[in-house]
C-alpha cells in the first residue's frame, strides 16, 4: 500500500488521561463515559473521525455515480460493551442524511461509500456496523 498520509497521538493516563496528536495541534483531556470527569471518551473521537470519513467517502461515490449531494450529513453512532467471551467491542451504526436522493439511490450510495471508506475497511469482519439513510426531514 502506498502510504498518502501519517499522523501519530499519544495517550497518558488511559481513559482518565490525556491524549495529543503528534503535532501538538490538538490536546483532548479524557474521560470515561458517565463518569464525573468532564472530558471525552475515545468512543466519541472515534465517531468524530468515521463520520468525517464517511461523509468524505459519499462525496467521492456520489461523484463516480453521478449522483449530486446537497446538505448531505453523516452521523456516526458508536457503543461499547461487552461482548460473550469476557472482552469489550465495539457496535456502529451510521446514518447518512440524503435529502434529494431517492431511497434507492441514498441505500446504493451509502453501501458504495462502506466500500470506499478506509474506516470501514478498518472494521469490517471486526465490528457490526449497521447502515441506515434518511432522505427526507433531514
Amino acid at each position: 500500500m502506498k502510504i498518502f498520509y501519517k499522523t501519530s497521538a499519544t495517550a497518558t493516563g488511559g481513559r482518565s488521561g490525556v491524549t495529543t496528536l503528534g503535532d501538538g495541534s490538538l490536546t483532548f483531556e479524557m474521560a470515561p463515559p458517565g463518569g464525573k470527569k468532564t472530558g471525552q471518551n475515545p468512543e466519541q473521537l472515534f465517531a468524530l473521525g468515521y463520520a468525517a470519513c464517511f461523509d468524505s467517502a459519499m462525496d467521492l461515490t456520489a461523484k463516480s455515480l453521478e449522483m449530486e449531494l446537497h446538505d448531505a450529513r453523516t452521523t456516526v453512532e458508536v457503543g461499547i460493551g461487552q461482548r460473550a467471551d469476557g472482552g469489550y467491542g465495539l457496535d456502529l451504526d451510521i446514518t447518512a442524511h440524503l435529502p434529494g436522493l431517492s431511497p434507492e439511490d441514498a441505500q446504493r450510495l451509502i453501501e458504495a461509500s462502506h466500500q470506499v471508506c478506509p474506516y470501514s475497511h478498518a472494521t469490517r469482519g471486526n465490528i457490526d456496523v449497521r447502515l441506515h439513510a434518511i432522505t427526507e426531514g433531514n
